[in-house]
């Protein structure tokens, strides 16, 4: 029962994120106004306060344990750091090192960890770095998606078998390394889609209501490659240096801390 309400929990986690994404298609074709912060610091609470009920459960039923959601806070600390490093020394276009922390703790720790992991991430370094505002939810929301596939990938690509070895094989290194240049793109077009109703430009890449899906599509992908394309790219570009580099030895450290919760861990890895 504590593994169904977590499941519904998570759900209705992606039905509200889902929901956020599209809620300013629907906002700007009724009153032609962005998004308040209001809504989007309502939105945000939401997901923290499920994310919080989901670990409360899971921990209730064993799915995780204190030691468990210990290693969940010292990794999100440890990657919020990444991400103030970040704002000291600038990186080019979109790159950011904590993207791949998240992809290889949910490839390790599986999908509902890896959910957890991104939101709460990206939650903390916002703090850290000042970085708090109406788009903070809509990252939370993304990066968990980043974590929970990437915990879908550990599980399709037979990464427990993988992980058992003493450094990852080529194949799967491979696998994370595409992986995390989809996601580059990916998450800049997700990021994208909350303001774009709301952007100003030609027609061409610009929405309106009542445009067909296509024409939507064929818009978006237009106003996706003048201003973000070349953004992405070098974030898809660092997170796979960054995959080639340090994938095996994270990999074999997060794999050794999983060998030895594995009770709490085994039950979570879905």
């Amino acid at each position: 029962m504590g593994r169904m309400a977590s499941g519904a929990i998570y759900a209705l986690s992606a039905a509200m994120g889902i929901l956020a994404f599209a809620s300013p298609f629907l906002t700007a074709a009724q009153t032609g106004t962005a998004l308040s912060g209001a809504k989007a610091a309502l939105a945000m609470m939401a997901l923290i306060g499920l994310s919080l009920v989901a670990l409360l459960i899971e921990m209730q039923g064993r799915s995780l344990d204190a030691r468990t959601v210990a290693l969940l806070g010292v990794l999100v600390a440890t990657t919020s750091v990444l991400r103030f490093v970040e704002v000291i020394l600038p990186m080019p276009g979109g790159f950011s090192p904590v993207f791949v922390p998240i992809i290889l703790a949910g490839y390790v720790f599986g999908a509902r960890f890896g959910f957890l992991m991104g939101a709460f991430t990206l939650l903390v370094s916002a703090m850290i770095t000042g970085g708090v505002g109406p788009w903070l939810p809509y990252q939370m929301y993304a990066a968990g998606w980043v974590g929970m596939t990437a915990g879908w990938l550990g599980r399709a690509g037979g990464g427990n078998r993988a992980m058992a070895a003493r450094s990852l094989a080529p194949r799967h290194l491979i696998l994370l390394a595409v992986f995390s240049f989809a996601w580059g793109f990916l998450y800049g077009a997700i990021m994208n889609v909350y303001f774009w109703p709301y952007a100003v430009g030609s027609a061409e890449q610009s929405w309106a209501a009542g445009i067909g899906f296509a024409e939507m599509l064929s818009r978006y992908a237009a106003f996706y490659a003048v201003t973000s394309l070349g953004w992405d790219l070098l974030r898809a570009i660092g997170n796979v240096v960054l995959i080639l580099l340090l994938a095996s030895p994270t990999v074999r450290v997060l794999q050794r801390f999983r060998q030895r919760f594995h009770f709490a861990v085994q039950a979570a890895h879905d």
